[in-house]
């Protein structure tokens, strides 16, 4: 009974942030190739490779509007020495700073931000971007990792391990002044973050989590919960009463489990099945309050031709049913029956 309450009051309040959620979105796509994060090759493809799945097409076809702004370029820094384990901070730094002013832009003109990875690293500024426009935003992160690492904890020295911590109020004094870093400023608190499958931490980022209250879903909460019931808690968690605010979506595939998209850096057995990613992207699409979609770590030298499509394909069905897709059908607006 109580379960039914609580899908029942989810249910309503979701009907009241959007009456009609297959609404026609205003898109503003950005390629990020970076791969300087961490280090395997490849990942800097992810966006062609997207694009060239027929992303924008499938969009509008979807009833999007798409203004497509291309893929970022920037300067990378190849003699760059560590900051002590820390790698390339200058290349990745200066390339999430000019990532930060394009979602500034796309945003301040009027479109949901779609950012197409590129290594995870990229969320420093894509999120720096998006809370200059909208100081109120919250996160869903969802992730095989939890990203969390500060510079002096991470065991890798990898920065796509580490871009939450540079964007926590709470871990401003951790974080060590680096090259190409100095212009960013903790924009997000602990309590505006939610993690969703999460199944390999490292020691640092669990008592990181355990110590500042971060609500988190690993994957044995979500087979325990359901991923209903996960998706109902997180929008409880981060929205009642506190009105209507900006979500950013932040989804790693290695999120989804290695068998049905193993093209990526990490993969961690024990994923998300793809019905749950796109319940999940489906849940966060009926709050009508998508702001910025990351989709990352599509690596297209991690496979054959067979694994990569696959990847591809299920990248392609996140980003889709976060922008409107319905599994059990739709149509346009202006759509008519023919006449005889």
């Amino acid at each position: 009974m109580l379960r039914l309450l609580r899908t029942t009051r989810w249910a309503l309040r979701t009907a009241r942030l959007v009456s009609g959620w297959r609404c026609h979105h205003s898109i503003g796509v950005v390629g990020v190739p970076i791969s300087q994060g961490q280090g395997k090759a490849g990942v800097e493809k992810g966006p062609d490779f997207l694009y060239n799945a027929g992303l924008v097409d499938k969009l509008k076809k979807q009833g999007c509007r798409v203004q497509d702004y291309g893929n970022l370029k920037f300067e990378t820094f190849a003699d760059e020495k560590p900051f002590g384990i820390v790698k390339m901070p200058k290349t990745v730094g200066r390339a999430n700073e000019q990532l930060a002013d394009v979602v500034n832009t796309v945003k301040q003109e009027g479109h949901t931000c779609l950012v197409l990875g590129g290594d995870h690293s990229l969320a420093i500024g894509s999120i720096s971007g998006h809370a200059r426009s909208q100081n109120n935003l919250c996160v869903v992160w969802v992730d095989a990792h939890a990203d969390i690492n500060t510079p002096l904890s991470t065991p890798t020295g990898n920065i796509h391990g580490q871009p939450v911590s540079y964007l926590l109020k709470e871990l401003h004094s951790k974080i060590p002044v680096m090259p190409g870093f100095s212009w960013i400023k903790p924009c997000i608190s602990a309590k505006d973050i939610v993690y969703i499958g999460l199944r390999d931490l490292d020691p640092g980022e669990h008592y990181i989590i355990q110590h500042l209250g971060i609500k988190s879903f690993s994957m044995w909460e979500l087979d325990h919960l359901g991923i209903s019931r996960v998706m109902e808690e997180t929008c409880d968690y981060l929205l009642t009463n506190k009105g209507k605010r900006p979500i950013h979506l932040s989804f790693d595939i290695d999120a989804i489990d290695p068998s049905l998209a193993p093209a990526t850096g990490t993969p961690m057995v024990g994923g998300l099945t793809y019905r749950e990613g796109v319940y999940l992207a489906e849940a966060i699409c009926k709050t009508g309050l998508l702001s910025v979609l990351d989709l990352v770590e599509v690596n297209p030298n991690l496979g054959n031709t067979e694994e990569v499509a696959s990847t591809v394909n299920y990248a392609l069905g996140i980003i889709l049913s976060s922008f409107g897709y319905v599994r059990g059908g739709s149509h346009p607006s202006h759509y008519k029956l023919p006449e005889p």
